[in-house]
Formats: C-alpha cells, sequence, structure tokens
C-alpha cells in the first residue's frame, strides 16, 4: 500500500443519510490509512450507528470536517474526483477509477487529492461533479449497476493507494495546480459576462458554465496563465458597461 498517497487522500461525502453509512466509511478510510473525512451537508455522523460502524476507526467521526456546499470542502484541493456512474453531457468524460488513480499519482507530493462521493439515493448532481476537476466510475454490471457508498469509497480507495501502479498508454492529462478557491473567482467572472451579454440561457446557466468548467479543469491552468484569464475577463467586463444587448432584427 501507497501509504505516503494516503496521507494526501482526503473523503469528501455530500449529504450521506445514513449514519451507519458514514460509519463504515470511516472504518474503510482506517484500512487504507487515510484520516481526511469531509462532511457536506450529513445526517447525525456522531450517532451510535456511526461509531458502531466505524469500528477503531470512530475516531476519525469526531475529527471530521463539516461543509454547507461542495465547493467549499474541496476549495483547497487542486484534484477532486467526483465518484459517479451516470455520463452525461453536462458530467465529462468518465475516467475508469484505475485511470483516475494513475492521474493522481502524477500530482506533485504535497498537493492533496479528493475523493468526492454523493448521496446513497441520488448520488452527485451535474452541478456537484462540475465543482470537481475530473468524475470517475467504477465498472458494474448493468443490471444492479449502483453500489454501497462505503463499497463504492473502499474500492476507490484500494485503486489509490495500490502499489504498483499500472500506467495507461494514453497521453497523460495536466496535472492540476491551484486549488479549487482560486478558479472559483474566475467561474464566477465568467459567468458574470457571459450572463451580461446574453450568452447563457438565464434558466438553464449550468448548460454552458459546467463545460466551460470542465475545459478549465482539464487544462491543468497555473497561476500565471490565471492571472491571463482573470486579466483578459476583467477587461471584458469593463468593456462591456455600455452595451445595449443583442441585435434583434427588424
Amino acid at each position: 500500500m501507497n501509504s505516503a498517497l494516503s496521507k494526501r487522500i482526503s473523503i469528501v461525502l455530500v449529504e450521506p443519510q445514513s449514519p451507519g453509512n458514514i460509519g463504515m466509511v470511516a472504518r474503510a478510510m482506517g484500512n487504507f490509512g487515510v484520516d481526511d473525512l469531509r462532511l457536506v451537508n450529513p445526517c447525525q455522523h456522531l450517532h451510535p450507528e456511526a461509531r458502531k460502524f466505524a469500528v477503531r476507526a470512530a475516531p476519525l467521526l469526531g475529527s471530521a470536517r463539516l461543509y454547507t456546499d461542495l465547493v467549499s470542502a474541496v476549495a483547497d484541493l487542486p484534484m477532486a474526483i467526483a465518484a459517479t456512474r451516470r455520463p452525461g453531457k453536462l458530467r465529462g468524460v468518465l475516467l475508469d477509477v484505475a485511470d483516475a488513480a494513475c492521474l493522481a499519482a502524477d500530482l506533485p507530493p504535497q498537493k492533496r487529492i479528493g475523493l468526492v462521493f454523493g448521496r446513497e439515493d441520488s448520488g452527485l448532481t451535474s452541478d456537484e461533479v462540475s465543482s470537481c476537476t475530473h468524475s470517475a466510475a467504477i465498472a458494474t454490471a448493468p443490471d444492479i449497476a449502483s453500489m454501497n457508498l462505503a463499497q463504492a469509497v473502499l474500492v476507490f480507495l484500494y485503486e489509490f493507494t495500490r502499489q504498483p501502479r499500472l500506467k495507461t498508454d494514453a497521453e497523460p492529462a495536466p496535472v492540476p495546480h491551484l486549488p479549487q478557491a482560486e478558479l472559483e473567482g474566475l467561474f464566477a467572472q465568467m459567468e458574470q459576462v457571459l450572463t451580461r451579454i446574453a450568452f447563457l440561457n438565464p434558466s438553464r446557466p449550468a448548460a454552458v458554465m459546467n463545460r466551460l468548467r470542465r475545459i478549465i479543469h482539464q487544462a491543468g491552468i497555473d497561476r500565471d496563465e490565471l492571472s491571463l484569464l482573470r486579466g483578459m475577463w476583467t477587461q471584458l467586463q469593463w468593456s462591456i458597461n455600455d452595451w445595449r444587448g443583442r441585435k434583434r432584427g427588424g
């Protein structure tokens, strides 16, 4: 097991609904030496049932960090991988969990990795997936495709911490450099400008914004490139102050 990588993994659970599942996730984390548990709007994570199923990993429940939204939970992470089995235009390319693990192995040794899991009954929303840098799936039989939350965490942790790691023949993807919090300012700026020039559908802005987020995430930009983009969008904001709206045919 890659113990050094274990210490850099954060498990993020979005609105978990069962104390027992949270406890079993903590136990899976303990099995693989992972100690950073982040909970977004959880149920009672200190419930006796959670402690019962956590067994010797129960201290992880007491040290768990609580958040009100996923964006805050992954703000400090340069790489956050959404676990989902549902593909779709707004969700981007789904990596196999083993390929996602290879990608994470290329991160600099001081950078943390977030593994993000959704609700037991409905998983992650498309907006939540777009808040992550990548999305990955576990190959399962189509008849019963969904897995128990703790089982999914266990499989991801096994793939991310095992050695030796086999690299794929595919061209390596860019490695993310920046915490997600630094990119959120850029995304907000882009949405303001695109809304102002009527490029976004006001009833479905995510249809475009989620794809733009994915482009930036996949590019793996550094801080200098972020500054360039922020400067460009700032200039665009200033230049459209007197814009009167899209021309219509007479």
